[in-house]
């Protein structure tokens, strides 16, 4: 007679996650070049917003760290935020079919995703690096271990408010073109080609208010300590993440349901 093996609730969680994790793999690799391209896609952008800031300004440094790093800090953490929230956000009703089986809830969908996306952009940064070993280009890290920190805190913002903007889509569909409208400034807002220190001081309460202003900033300055960090603080971004999460999972908690109902 064969035998049941029974798993825990924790255990059905994590495959029921790993099989979503496969299925988004699956879906990112119709063709040749797929999986390849998604790391390739966000290189390329870098690249050419870092040759046009770097013809723009003549070269030279930004407040004391190399331009081309000034930008890849910069883009990177903007696009990896901004592509954790929209993929996080478009999981759950993108995965909905898959609610009609009890071990699959909205969460799994949102983690497998935004794992994915955390995977990809990993892969971009370790490109980078091999490009710059390639091209004996020096990379300084001051404080690596604030820089993955910061890394790590920009993507469970991006999945809280994925998470959020997930499940309003459900009882309020109109609401994508909401979060359109609410990010594309993002790329103008978020120190991405300048510095906070470039705008005169009576102006920054116009954009301290975006932690993802500060997680840039405050990446630079940990791998460059002479770039300074004035008008932007760890704590400013740690309470924005802490308050998001939090947020999140309280509105999943009351709202899950209900939403895959609809």
């Amino acid at each position: 007679m064969a035998l049941v093996q029974k798993r825990s609730t924790l255990k059905i969680w994590g495959d029921v996650i790993f099989a979503i994790f496969l299925r988004e793999v699956k879906s990112q690799s119709t063709d040749k070049i797929g999986l390849i391209w998604t790391v390739v896609s966000p290189l390329i952008m870098i690249a050419g917003m870092t040759a046009m800031r770097t013809l723009l300004s003549g070269g030279g440094d930004a407040h004391g760290m190399p331009v081309m790093f000034f930008m890849i800090y910069g883009m990177m953490f903007v696009q990896f935020f901004l592509s954790t929230l929209n993929k996080s956000s478009a999981a759950v009703l993108k995965n909905k079919p898959l609610y009609a089986f009890r071990q699959v809830q909205p969460i799994s969908s949102i983690l497998a995703v935004s794992f994915f996306e955390l995977l990809i952009r990993i892969s971009v940064a370790l490109a980078i690096v091999l490009i710059c070993y390639v091209a004996k280009i020096d990379i300084v890290i001051h404080d690596g271990i604030s820089v993955i920190t910061n890394f790590f805190k920009i993507w469970l913002l991006g999945v809280s408010l994925g998470t959020v903007f997930g499940l309003s889509y459900c009882f309020i569909p109109e609401l994508k073109k909401v979060q359109q409208l609410l990010t594309r400034p993002l790329f103008f807002i978020s120190a991405l080609f300048f510095s906070l220190q470039d705008i005169p001081r009576e102006y920054w309460h116009y954009l301290d208010w975006n932690p993802l202003l500060h997680a840039v900033e405050l990446t630079r300055y940990a791998a460059y300590p002479s770039y300074g960090h004035e008008g932007v603080s760890y704590f400013f971004l740690d309470m924005c993440v802490l308050i998001s999460v939090f947020f999140a999972l309280a509105c999943y908690h009351v709202g899950w349901k209900q939403a895959i109902s609809r």
